[in-house]
């Protein structure tokens, strides 16, 4: 079958990999992809960008299948758009998107299907919001309601810093209108898990767990980023945990999901923390998190056309998946000065050198080399009997690669 991709990141280079193994798959349109599926069997970069010309293209080309990467689209109406013109395409609606286009509509959903999540309020006014903040307990974690790339998201430790953040978000308004709404947050101290999860809206299937570390710097310090590196499974998610996650977060989950009539067919992410006092429901994301999707579709031995047909078919309460018995690292490689400002346009060297899995995300070929334009270049995957011997096999590759102003973190899977 035909197959159209959407997106240009790591996360859609590990989607086409996996897809590129089944013997149901003969083409992938990767619409625009990178440099990784311009190299990657079985792929096609199309230059298509916007919902329209993605459809045009489906319908021009007989596309079996579309599988949408990126939240922006499914946000946007993409699934409905493709439905509506009788098109096969994995994704939710529109409106089950609102679970990670608007913070607010997703903490509200949780409160009213008794997720376990943290306390918080929902503010639209900057004066309110500061007031609210006056009396708040820190430190005290604030949210943009919209999508902003993973960034939104501020853990603020005095009054003086929220205040800042507010009218970063709200007045100067960094993300672009995402930032104009805001939910502030109880924080929660414990240890952050991420768990994929695909649904065909009448049953959940939770993935091998993992641990994403966001910020830029060692031990966790630093603006947050898309993510610079994760382990597979997570070491914190222990029988115990998982058994609380699936009472009190994915089955009145998928509760909510049922009684709202949310056409929810795809992927769900939980983003958990792990506290002394339980595990809590920090977000949704309703699509395959990135770099997650490198570190976990390595260990997925299922085909993942079948999976999602099975899905698509509503079939998913009689299939399994079985995973590696297995541990799997990703580190991702960064033009020095993301998540803020960077340089691009840098050749990348010796990646023929590497030894484990190479994900692209920012890079393209020009002229017959493989040349960084984005924030988060590439990602490196290795999948080992121990993780001790994962992070190091990972270390060992990224140190052969290179190009200018090359940065990454060197403690993934260390906390």
């Amino acid at each position: 079958m035909k197959v159209l991709l959407i997106g240009s990141g790591g996360r859609e280079h590990a989607i086409a990999w996996k897809l590129s193994k089944s013997n149901k798959v003969k083409k992938i349109f990767c619409a625009p992809g990178n440099g990784g599926t311009y190299k990657n069997d079985k792929c096609e970069n199309v230059d298509l960008n916007g919902i329209d010309s993605f459809l045009k293209f489906a319908l021009e080309n007989n596309i079996d299948i579309t599988i949408v990467g990126p939240e922006a689209p499914l946000v946007e109406g993409i699934v409905d758009k493709f439905k509506e013109n009788g098109l096969k395409i994995f994704g939710p609606s529109k409106k089950a998107a609102l679970l990670e286009g608007s913070k607010a509509f997703a903490k509200n959903f949780m409160k009213k299907y008794g997720v376990k999540t943290a306390e918080y309020e929902v503010f639209e006014e900057k004066e309110k919001a500061i007031s609210y903040l006056e009396k708040c307990n820190y430190p005290v974690v604030i949210k943009a309601d919209g999508l902003a790339a993973g960034k939104g998201v501020s853990i603020c430790e005095t009054y003086s810093e929220a205040e800042k953040v507010v009218y970063n978000y709200m007045i100067s308004d960094v993300f672009k209108g995402a930032g104009k709404k805001i939910v502030i947050e109880e924080y929660l101290d414990g240890v952050e898990a991420s768990i994929l999860s695909i649904t065909d809206g009448n049953t959940i299937i939770p993935f091998i767990s993992c641990m994403d570390h966001k910020p830029i710097y060692e031990g966790n310090e630093g603006p947050n980023t898309g993510g610079m590196g994760t382990i597979a499974p997570n070491p914190h998610c222990n029988d115990e945990v998982l058994k609380e996650f699936e009472e009190v977060i994915l089955k009145p989950t998928l509760k909510g999901i049922m009684e709202e009539n949310l056409d929810y067919i795809g992927i769900i992410f939980f983003g958990l923390m792990i506290c002394k006092k339980g595990v809590y429901l920090l977000e949704y994301n309703v699509r395959m998190g990135d770099p997650e999707t490198q570190a976990v579709l390595p260990l997925m031995k299922n085909d993942l056309c079948e999976l999602i047909f099975s899905a698509l078919d509503k079939k998913l309460k009689t299939y399994e998946i079985d995973w590696e018995d297995k541990y799997s690292c990703c580190v991702i490689a960064a033009s020095g000065g993301y998540p803020e400002k960077y340089e691009t346009g840098f050749e990348i060297t010796n990646i023929d050198s590497i030894k484990n899995l190479l994900f692209i995300a920012g890079a393209n070929y020009k002229q017959e080399k493989l040349v960084t334009t984005g924030g988060r270049v590439l990602a490196i995957t290795s999948v080992k009997n121990t993780l001790h011997e994962a992070i190091k096999s990972t270390y060992e590759d990224i140190k052969r690669v290179n190009f200018k102003n090359m940065y990454y973190r060197k403690d993934i899977g260390d906390n």
